[in-house]
């Protein structure tokens, strides 16, 4: 018998295709040259959906395979039955091509911002590009941008051409049902159809919903306490000189205090981005203190921050700061505060005169607080300003300062053991 429709399972899959390519073309055109949260919040969409179309895709063409379509209606000519084959294989192309270019461009990204469909299941990179050269993924991150947006112009093409072509038999060929075998019940030649108008009600539901979602942009609200600072190791204690027969010099009126730190320490920063607020913190950095208000002269310190444990309540944004565009971990992994000059500004206040070595750049900081000391327990709370620009943390596209500002709030609590 002559099956004059596609089967129910390539119906559904072809629809269900449909919808999300047509709302995936928008997106693109939301977060274009932005760098906002919900910019970035519209890109990790763009990722799922784009996977999703990729599975649907192979599954609808593996289901083709399995089950071929059914025969052109006989009124067609022969270059309209060539060319709607060169338009649905284009399509099959265009569908598995985009999103593997764009999984390329993920994979091969400076940033190696991970993939997590949905918000919920980890998506990898593609295998193999995390081994390779620097300039090997960069020309592999080029060739994969500039064919997914050669791909993306020919979806317009291709897209234009299939709805053309499903228009003019429906509309103007009474005896060319090929709206009927995907669109079941459909009578070729009339202008009233329902299907059409419910098609064309999808077409406006798939569109219109790519404007109007606004995905939850990335987290940026403060976040709880971080577990405690790793504890420096203790000073290994100098055993005094031998007495000389000679007159010793005489003893500084007081000594210096060395201080561990203790649980509930943090060091943190706050910022914002695109205009909402954004704050983070180091989950691992050691302190050496050596301090005590009578002996301000003879006082240091010396704080090592591990820059690979920035956390700022986004997994992905995490994963990107320590990137060569940030913090650049992989060549300056540490960032280094020492001060050996304090001075006292009133009761319990204090600044500290220090250098900051952060990826490479060594730079004079002014870190003011205060101090309460009680027997052998100190708490100190200090906050000053960095910029940011200075020490080159945000390269390329991160220079600017329109969406992501030069001064960057750091705050430091500490509490500490004599």
């Amino acid at each position: 018998m002559r099956r004059d429709r596609y089967t129910t399972v390539a119906i559904v899959l072809h629809w269900l295709i449909a919808a999300a390519i047509l709302f995936q073309m928008q997106l693109p055109w939301r977060f274009h040259g932005l760098k906002t949260p919900e910019a970035f919040a519209l890109i990790q969409l763009h990722k799922s959906v784009g996977i999703t179309i990729l599975v649907l895709s192979l599954a609808r063409l593996g289901w083709r395979l399995a089950n071929p379509p059914p025969p052109e209606p006989e009124g067609l000519t022969v270059w309209e039955v060539w060319l709607s084959k060169i338009v649905h294989w284009g399509l099959y192309g265009l569908m598995i091509g985009m999103p593997i270019t764009g999984w390329i461009m993920v994979s091969t990204s400076k940033t190696g911002i991970p993939t997590v469909l949905w918000g919920a299941m980890p998506w990898p990179h593609v295998p193999g590009f995390a081994a390779m050269a620097p300039a090997g993924r960069e020309a592999w991150n080029s060739v994969a941008h500039e064919g997914h947006e050669l791909l993306g112009w020919g979806f317009y093409v291709l897209i234009g051409l299939h709805v053309a072509g499903a228009l003019k038999h429906q509309l103007f060929g009474r005896d060319e049902p090929v709206l009927a075998r995907m669109a079941p019940g459909a009578k070729a030649g009339r202008w009233l159809e329902p299907r059409l108008a419910l098609i064309a009600l999808g077409v406006i539901a798939a569109i219109g919903g790519a404007w109007l979602i606004h995905p939850r942009p990335p987290a940026s609200a403060p976040m709880p306490p971080p577990p405690a600072a790793p504890v420096a190791a203790p000073m290994t204690p100098v055993a005094p000189p031998e007495a000389a027969p000679l007159k010793a010099p005489a003893e500084p009126l007081f000594s210096v205090s060395k201080w561990n730190l203790a649980k509930g320490s943090t060091l943190g920063f706050s910022t914002s981005w695109g205009g909402q607020a954004l704050e983070g913190r180091f989950d691992q950095w050691t302190a050496d203190i050596a301090f005590s208000p009578e002996a301000l002269d003879r006082s240091h310190v010396k704080v090592s921050i591990d820059l690979a444990s920035v956390a700022t309540g986004d997994p992905q944004r995490d994963v990107a700061l320590p990137g060569a565009d940030f913090f650049d971990v992989a060549e300056h992994p540490k960032a280094v505060f020492t001060a050996d000059r304090f001075e006292a500004t009133g009761p319990n206040r204090y600044v500290a005169h220090g250098k900051l070595t952060l990826r490479g750049a060594t730079k004079s900081v002014r870190l003011p607080f205060t101090l309460k000391i009680d027997g052998d327990k100190a708490r100190m709370s200090g906050v000053t300003t960095l910029d940011r620009t200075a020490f080159g943390v945000g390269q390329g596209e991160w220079q600017a300062t329109d969406q992501i500002p030069a001064q960057v709030t750091v705050k430091v609590q500490l509490t500490a053991t004599r």
